[in-house]
């Protein structure tokens, strides 16, 4: 592999880590709204697109699920 092949490939990982945490923060808002949701007080529509949500978090790998929390957590203590 040469030097262009090896900062091609550096850049492109740089763009999926980035991409990856933005990623993380929507998927980590969605958990804690989620988990803070009586479906019961959403409208019908609401509520189907809530229990999809949910079940897609619910899909997730733990790991990646405990990533995703703790970057909403980081960022909620940086807007205190």
């Amino acid at each position: 592999m040469n030097k262009q092949e090896v900062d091609l490939l550096r850049e492109e990982l740089e763009i999926l880590m980035v991409e990856r945490s933005s990623l993380l923060n929507v998927v980590g808002a969605a958990a804690v709204l989620v988990a803070n949701t009586d479906p019961a007080d959403l409208p019908p529509e609401a509520a189907e697109a809530a229990d999809l949500l949910s079940r897609f978090v619910n899909g997730l790998p733990e790991e990646t699920l405990k990533d995703a929390l703790d970057a909403v957590h980081a960022l909620v203590a940086v807007n205190v």
